[in-house]
Order: C-alpha cells, then structure tokens, then sequence
C-alpha cells in the first residue's frame, strides 16, 4: 500500500515526523510490511504522489479536488472534527474519509472535570480579582452531588462523563439516540433538552457540529439553565449563540463559564467575550495531549489498516449524513 503524509505545518513543533512513524509501526506484524510511505510538506509535493497514493495521511483538511489520483482509496485525518470538510461533495467516489475519533477522550476528560472545579471554587473571578489586585473572598463548592448535563457522548463527552462520576456527580447525557452509558446516571434524546436543562447545574457541550447541532444552546435555552449555573464548551464555537452567553454571564443569570472553543478563531482583539466577568478563555487547546497526540492518531490508523486487511468495517470512518 502507498501511503503519502501530508503535514504542511513548517516549523511548528508538533509534526508527523518519519520517527514519529517509524516508532508507531516498529515490529513485524504483517500488515505492516507491504506498506510504502513517503512524506511531505508542500502541495506540490503532494501533486507528485497523487497518481500513486492509496492512503492519505492530511494533519489538517486536505487540499482539493483529487481528480489526480485515481489509486486514492481512503484519506485518515488526524481530528475529529469534519466540520471544515462538510460538505463531502469533494470526496471522489469510491474513497473513504476517515477521522482520529478517539485520541481526544481522555485529556478532553481531565479538561472539563478541571473546568467544573474552577468553576465550583470561583477561580475566573479569581483571575479578574487578580488582575485588578484585589483581595475578595468567595465561598466555593465541591462537585460531590451536583447534577452534570453532557451534550454529546462521544470520544469527549464520554470522557468527561467518567470523571464527573468519579466525583460522585448526577450526570445526564444528552444525545441523537438515547440508550445507557456506563458513566451516566440517565441519557435522555436531544428532544428532551429543554426538559433537562433548568436541572443542569453544569452544562458541558460536547458534541460535534453539523446541522443538527449547530446553535444548539441559543438564547432561549441558555435562559432555561438555573440561576448561577455554568457552561463549559469543548466541541465547537458554533454550538452556542456567544452573545447570548455573554448577555447572561453580565446579567449575573450565569455563573461562570470555560469555553476552548469560539465562533470564529482566533477571538480577534476588542471583542466583548475577552472582557465578560466570570468568563474563563482556552485557545482551542482542551483535547490534545502535546506528547502523545500524533502517536495516538496512528494508533487509531493501526487499527483501520487492521480491519482493512481482515476485511471488516472501518471503525473510523465518516458518515457524510452525520459529519462525523
């Protein structure tokens, strides 16, 4: 099989490397030894490879169309999100596109269980009272016994569910179709969220955007949290109306949120999300492990190879319905 790795990101010190590559598919297994592996920085580079790649490896969304390669059989992305992709009219008939779904859970889990815990013991007040240099007091909370809504039950909703338990949280999770999840007290359908969501004393969005999530948490559900809840969003700027968080978070209805996430990054400067109080910002950093990341993905790919080779489903691959 000829495999080609794009990584395009020159000089960033996170690149799928030949080491990287080489430690990941040491030994002798033998869907191992048929493969052939070139890698390179440039869309030119990548033009020169088409004709003969069966297997694209892109570290971000692929260049476009592919009309020059006719062997191209699949294409493995090293994320989860499709959502810069959709929609898949690109993709020539015939190939698969494959994401990372996966590699973000864990660290995504410790993110948002480290979210819920600053929020409980006022620590974006805190950031702010520091940067004025002021000394106030402000009870805090623990998680044991507060109820826990997750939107989305994936890789990263699944992670953070197993944490909240961890803490002796109430956790609901909320998804497409309802069924139980080992780490949650009870799942409900997302046509039940506005029935959930006065009771959800933390709210975490994690799910992935399409059109059926897209603005999921608008205004008028935001308005249905209790008074001093809070949000944390690590799926996509997009699910949430930002304006009306902010509205909510200067009324005082809110009581603090993290977002990783926005609308449109880089947040550019001047923007009112910067300045809203008890509002804690990440640069879309919550789900990646900086030490671990690119080995995990290819891991993941691995495991697709192996299922090709014993010709079973691959468990990576997109659904163009879904978007994920």
């Amino acid at each position: 099989m000829r495999i080609h790795v794009h990584d395009p990101r020159i000089g960033l010190p996170r690149r799928l490397t030949p080491e990287i590559w080489a430690a990941c598919f040491a030994g002798e297994d033998p869907c191992w030894a048929g493969l052939e592996v070139t890698f390179g920085e440039t869309n030119e580079a990548l033009a020169a490879m088409l004709p003969d790649v069966e297997t694209l490896v892109c570290t971000q969304p692929p260049p476009r169309p592919f009309h020059a390669a006719p062997r191209l059989r699949r294409i493995f992305c090293t994320f989860s999100g499709m959502d810069a992709l959709m929609p898949l009219d690109w993709l020539p008939p015939g190939v698969t596109l494959l994401n990372n779904s996966g590699v973000h859970g864990a660290k995504a889990g410790e993110y948002a269980i480290m979210s819920m815990l600053m929020l409980a013991n006022n620590v974006p007040a805190y950031a702010a009272d520091q940067g004025r240099q002021l000394w106030q007091r402000r009870p805090g909370g623990m998680l044991r016994g507060r109820r826990l809504t997750v939107i989305g039950l994936g890789a990263l909703g699944g992670g953070a569910a197993k944490w909240a338990k961890q803490f002796g949280m109430h956790v609901t999770g909320v998804r497409m179709r309802p069924g139980p999840h080992p780490d949650c007290d009870r799942v409900c359908a997302t046509g039940r969220l506005e029935e959930v969501l006065p009771e959800s004393e933390f709210l975490l969005l994690a799910c992935p955007l399409n059109d059926g999530t897209r603005n999921i948490l608008n205004r008028t559900r935001i308005g249905l949290l209790p008074l001093g809840g809070y949000l944390i969003n690590i799926g996509r700027g997009d699910l949430l109306d930002q304006e009306g968080l902010c509205d909510a978070l200067d009324s005082g209805g809110l009581g603090g949120a993290v977002l990783d996430v926005f609308a449109q990054e880089p947040v550019g400067p001047g923007h009112r999300i910067w300045t809203t109080p008890n509002l804690l910002m990440t640069p879309h950093v919550s789900c990646d492990d900086a030490g671990s990341y690119l080995a995990q993905c290819l891991e993941v790919l691995k495991t697709n190879l192996i299922a090709l080779a014993a010709g079973q489903a691959l468990p990576n691959q997109v659904d163009p319905r879904l978007g994920y």
